[in-house]
């Protein structure tokens, strides 16, 4: 079970629902402590996700949340916190999926058997652990770096005959067109934006401001407020404005891909700011709208009869920036331009399955964080499933390699800490075989 990461996974539902015993304090790390029911909930979360029942199975769990426990006294003893904004902003995401899983407050507080305020304080408690660990994690690997020699000698030391199933993997490139807004419309709203700063600057609340009117709903239910992020977390045209505000100011408009913008600085921590913002999306007319249909049928059919490849097509005709890599569509969870059918969603998955390497889509209508646009999807290649090579995936064998450098330095400095770390082990079984010397 031991795995980079793993250990900061403490199953969210066990921790909200009750445990159904008394707790009992199993063992104490520095001035953190382990709970019996701790073991417990997600010894009978790994059950209900169809893991083999056994005693191996509690002690890997144990020896998890030891480790846990002492990333975060680690935390404590080397100045590593989180702020109670990001932690808020953080239960404020998780609250609202649940409510978008299960379908209302009500519902979630019945399955919980909590009300909100309840299940918010127990989130609070394990996203700021969450965070720490994370955050303490990151602090021992930062300078973990990977060559494509350690790559190699990665994948020449595996067990070949436990190479994984790699199931069939798209590539794909886009062209999307997007409704043209006339001047008439982006002036109403770039005045109307303008009098809502007009506002501030005469004494009004942006807060207020932000929660009647910003088209983000995300923030907009916290007065527009966004929390502290790094730089990196926003789009450049909406950082560069938000990294240079002084404290209280207010921006001039400023456009994105999600609409236009006006910023306040609520605060700054070294590389972080806090800011609030009011969103105005644009609206599309049914004109614009029906332009934008017949321009990409346009393209489409062009492509379709040969008049222009689909390369071309991106480079001519896109809309959007993905045009200046091609069209290729980056995967978020790992970086790479290819997606297994089940990465790709259900939207995308409808369009393309059954095609093969070349194939194109039908123009959709696709709605985004910038309203409705249509789309062309392309499958430029096909990875049938196979098992796992170098040759073919290549980005998957550099992810193991960089984690197996990151687990064992995390191996190493959690060794050294033990050694100067109180530890006290009140209930544990004999026979659990440790990774390491508690």
């Amino acid at each position: 079970m031991k795995r980079f990461f793993l250990i900061i996974i403490i199953a969210t539902c066990s921790m909200i629902i009750n445990a159904q015993e008394i707790d009992k304090i199993i063992a104490i790390i520095g001035d953190e402590i382990v709970l019996r029911s701790e073991v417990e909930n997600q010894y009978l979360q790994y059950i209900s996700q169809g893991v083999t029942s056994s005693e191996e199975l509690r002690c890997e769990i144990l020896e998890d949340l030891m480790t846990q426990k002492l990333l975060i006294f680690s935390c404590k003893q080397d100045s590593i916190s989180v702020t109670k904004e990001e932690i808020e902003q953080e239960v404020e995401t998780r609250v609202n999926y649940y409510v978008d899983q299960i379908g209302s407050i009500e519902k979630v507080e019945q399955y919980f058997e909590k009300d909100i305020y309840q299940i918010k304080k127990v989130l609070s408690e394990l996203v700021e652990d969450q965070f720490l660990i994370q955050r303490m994690q990151s602090s021992i690997t930062k300078d973990v770096k990977i060559t494509p020699f350690d790559v190699n000698e990665f994948y020449e030391k595996m067990d070949k005959s436990e190479l994984p199933l790699i199931e069939d993997r798209y590539k794909l490139s886009q062209i999307i067109v997007k409704p043209k807004m006339s001047e008439d419309q982006i002036n109403k709203l770039t005045d109307r934006l303008n009098a809502f700063r007009k506002r501030v600057l005469n004494g009004e609340d942006f807060k207020v401001l932000a929660a009647l009117y910003s088209d983000d709903p995300g923030s907009a239910n916290n007065g527009g407020e966004i929390g502290f992020v790094s730089r990196g977390t926003f789009v450049p045209e909406f950082e560069k404005v938000a990294f240079r505000l002084k404290k209280g100011e207010v921006s001039e408009i400023v456009k994105t891909n999600f609409g236009y913008h006006i910023i306040q600085l609520i605060e700054r921590r070294g590389d972080q700011v806090n800011v609030r913002h009011i969103l105005l999306k644009p609206k599309y007319s049914s004109t614009s709208l029906q332009n934008a249909r017949l321009r990409i049928d346009s393209i489409y059919n062009k492509i379709k009869n040969n008049e222009i490849s689909f390369s071309q097509a991106i480079k001519s005709y896109s809309d959007d920036d993905t045009k200046n890599n091609n069209g290729l569509l980056i995967n978020p969870s790992n970086g790479s331009s290819t997606y297994t059918i089940a990465e790709l969603g259900s939207s995308i998955k409808y369009l393309i399955e059954g095609l093969n390497e070349d194939d194109f889509t039908k123009p959709v209508k696709v709605e985004s964080n910038e309203g409705s646009i249509y789309r062309i999807l392309n499958v430029v290649e096909k990875i049938s499933s196979h098992t796992a090579n170098l040759d073919l995936d290549y980005d998957f064998f550099q992810t193991q390699a960089l984690n197996f450098k990151k687990q064992e330095k995390l191996d190493e400095w959690i060794e050294k800490r033990i050694k100067n770390t109180y530890v006290e082990l009140k209930e544990i079984d004999k026979n659990c075989k440790s990774s390491y010397k508690w």
